[in-house]
């Protein structure tokens, strides 16, 4: 991220707390039958961020999201939005969203279903504006039983922000679509979260999270078990990468040298491919340190940070291994 990048997220950030919560969830809970859902959820979103959602299958992410929207009720806690019910602000079109279940009408055309949208809105925007922010203008006239699943993808973004609404909840957004039409659909979130709207979108594209989230929630089991910025996210893994190729791998000696590396100090995880050697540490130094102690002679060493899948995994990995 570039400074101004930086300047531009605090900035965001300082304003949409002043402005107040856009969502508030204070200790939620929600279970089905004996599985725990949603386990005492608390947390804040505010105008203006961009935040995703991350978490295995089955932490919670649907769940929450349903509550936000007002498709379930809480077991206990409460959630609200803009200060009201999610169902009062949906109602009052300052919601919308973007999700991965329920089918479109087939029998219609792009810019009829678009239209609808729009007709329905509170606070509508023009049917041409909105096909062409989702890219979507050229297909218009077509059928949406004959459309393909990234453009499928884009006509339900293009209902979600058929009108003026302060919160935009996405699901599994990018899902199908091409390089192409996943960049010019961030740089439209982008625009969204400049102008003041939150916006909160789970997904499985970690890189996604990444390049474009202002912070990022991590739920295990129905809890918060992350809340920060991607940066905060993967220095609080305490690992860092370190990778170097090896030429005594491809020695006879090959099995005595592994068994070394893998008795390397402070050591959390190590992947071997022919003599290219990839591991990470807690303590990257006193790691490298030792391996030059072990006679053996490392190319091309590199040391970084994890990336934020890296990370994502060596968190809810230590969780998993807090609660066997």
């Amino acid at each position: 991220m570039t400074t101004t990048e930086t300047t531009a997220g605090t900035a965001r950030g300082t304003a949409a707390e002043a402005a107040g919560s856009a969502v508030s969830f204070d200790r939620v809970t929600k279970a089905y039958g004996d599985v725990v859902a949603v386990d005492g959820l608390s947390l804040d979103l505010y105008p203006g961020e961009t935040v995703a959602l991350l978490g295995p299958n089955g932490a919670g992410k649907s769940s929450t999201l349903d509550l936000l929207l007002g498709l379930r009720r809480p077991d206990s806690g409460t959630v609200s939005v803009f200060g009201t019910g999610p169902r009062e602000a949906i109602t009052a079109g300052r919601v919308g969203a973007m999700l991965q279940s329920g089918g479109l009408m087939d029998e219609v055309t792009v810019g009829e279903l678009v239209r609808l949208a729009c007709d329905l809105h509170p606070r509508p925007y023009r049917v041409q504006d909105v096909l062409a922010a989702a890219g979507i203008a050229q297909i218009a006239d077509r059928r949406v039983n004959k459309l393909s699943g990234g453009q499928e993808q884009r006509v339900r973004f293009a209902l979600a922000t058929a009108g003026a609404n302060d919160l935009i909840v996405l699901d599994e957004p990018t899902t199908g679509m091409d390089v192409t039409a996943r960049q010019a659909f961030w740089a439209t979130m982008r625009e969204q979260a400049d102008q003041g709207r939150a916006v909160l979108f789970a997904t499985h594209y970690l890189e996604e999270a990444d390049a474009i989230a202002d912070r990022v929630l991590v739920l295990h089991r129905g809890r918060l078990l992350a809340d920060g910025t991607a940066a905060e996210i993967k220095a609080r893994a305490g690992a860092r990468k370190v990778s170097f190729d090896l030429d005594e791998l491809r020695a006879d000696g090959a099995a005595a040298v592994e068994q070394r590396l893998r008795e390397l100090p402070f050591l959390t995880a190590l992947d071997l491919s022919g003599h290219t050697v990839r591991l990470q540490s807690t303590d990257a130094d006193a790691t490298v340190y030792a391996l030059y102690g072990l006679g053996v002679h490392p190319r091309n060493l590199e040391v970084a940070g994890l990336g934020l899948e890296q990370a994502f995994v060596a968190i809810t990995a230590a969780e998993e291994a807090r609660s066997a």
